[in-house]
């Protein structure tokens, strides 16, 4: 397969026209707005202002209503508002963690549900945005792969985690105040729900309204794209988004890898490194983050962490590598390697001039850690006898 070729999967994205024939602004590129506003009726010299204009209202001061663009004529904006929607998801509920991390139930068109994570730190705020409902990639560590895929997220669903959780944090900036550069949200990670690059258009899509200058104004290199490794969409990644770019990668054989991350399967680990070598140089990004789960007698060894520094040291690769102690779910088939194991492997990783962060656990109590995601109405909707056959009760 040619390494520009795109992945598709037999699940759909739903249309931007909502049910009552209007078009939904939110999730739109500039150049599809502005083709959505001369078909609605802007005069074709109008219309890039009036995107601009649009644009900041909805992006950059979070307004959601057409008659508050006051720098818009009144009867533009009565026009507006006839033909076009201004739709978000909706947060369905909120849970607060002991450690301040939240984690919203979002629902979407068709009545499907994602979950979204909020995680607060000293020097950051970090969103966990999800890409599709449900996941297709079956990775037998992580909760969410045990719930089946049903389709992607458009790009108003994706951006529009954003900016719910904006709403929710009171965030947006009020137009003519000063200036406030602290940012409560200030860096996104695609670590939710769904395996982006399985989703890539409307990603990207999503991404560039979060990177735009006019908007909400997040550098790309305060942007994450984790995958698996859907290897032909990765220099796509580099040429279209330019964001940071995390792996899960998680073994360093064939043999666990196609175990653990069975999309190995397809791509394996030399195929996946030639793909990641290529990335820091084409996208201008520092490192690639190896995100490593650690798995008690599954892929803990020292021996495994002298082989993970020697692939990257093989294929010439600028990295860090995250190790992710294992976050538990009912029913799991693994258990977390103990502290003094994860120190160790940390320690030869990090002797080999590897930055060898060991990830905090975030969110625990309300099943809002990294692989525990997994829509609670999906799960309410199991019999009893479902869930104590997952949990082997």
């Amino acid at each position: 397969m040619p390494a520009s070729a795109p992945i598709t999967q037999d699940v759909v994205t739903i249309p931007r026209v909502l049910p009552e024939g209007k078009i939904n602004l939110v999730g739109l590129t500039r150049e599809a707005m502005r083709a959505a506003l001369i078909e609605a009726g802007t005069p074709e010299k109008q219309a890039k202002m009036r995107v601009g204009q649009i644009w900041q209202w909805l992006y950059q001061w979070g307004v959601r209503d057409f008659g508050a663009m006051t720098n818009l004529a009144k009867g533009y904006r009565a026009e507006l508002a006839e033909k076009f929607a201004i739709e978000l998801p909706e947060i369905v509920t909120k849970q607060v963690s002991n450690d301040g991390t939240r984690k919203y139930l979002v629902r979407i068109a068709g009545g499907h549900e994602v979950e979204t994570v909020y995680i607060p730190e000293e020097d950051r705020g970090t969103l966990c945005v999800s890409s599709q409902v449900g996941c297709t990639l079956t990775c037998s560590f992580c909760h969410t792969g045990t719930q089946k895929l049903v389709r992607n997220l458009t790009a108003a669903e994706i951006i529009g985690q954003v900016m719910l959780v904006r709403d929710d944090l009171g965030e947006w900036p009020v137009p003519g105040a000063p200036k406030d550069e602290t940012r409560l949200l200030s860096n996104i990670v695609l670590m939710g729900m769904g395996e982006p690059l399985y989703n890539f258009e409307n990603v990207r899509d999503a991404m560039k309204i979060a990177m735009d200058a006019e908007g909400i104004q997040l550098s790309r290199r305060r942007i994450t794209l984790s995958t698996s490794g859907v290897v032909p969409e990765i220099a796509r990644t580099a040429d279209e988004i330019g964001c940071q770019l995390a792996v899960s990668f998680h073994a360093t054989t064939d043999e666990t890898r196609d175990k653990l991350v069975p999309i190995n399967k397809r791509w394996n680990i030399d195929a996946l490194m030639s793909a990641l070598k290529a990335y820091p140089k084409a996208s201008n990004s520092e490192r690639i983050t190896f995100e490593y789960v650690m798995l008690k007698d599954v892929n803990d060894t020292d021996e495994d962490a002298r082989r993970l520094v020697q692939l990257i040291e093989d294929y010439g690769i600028p990295a860090k590598i995250n190790l992710i102690p294992f976050n538990e779910w009912p029913g799991a088939p693994y258990q977390r390697s103990s502290n003094n194991r994860i120190r160790a492997f940390a320690d030869i990783v990090y002797k080999a001039g590897y930055a060898s962060p060991i990830r905090t656990p975030r969110g625990e109590d309300i099943m809002a850690a990294c692989g525990q995601l997994k829509s609670a109405t999906e799960r309410a909707r199991k019999s009893k006898r479902q869930i104590e056959a997952e949990a082997g009760l």
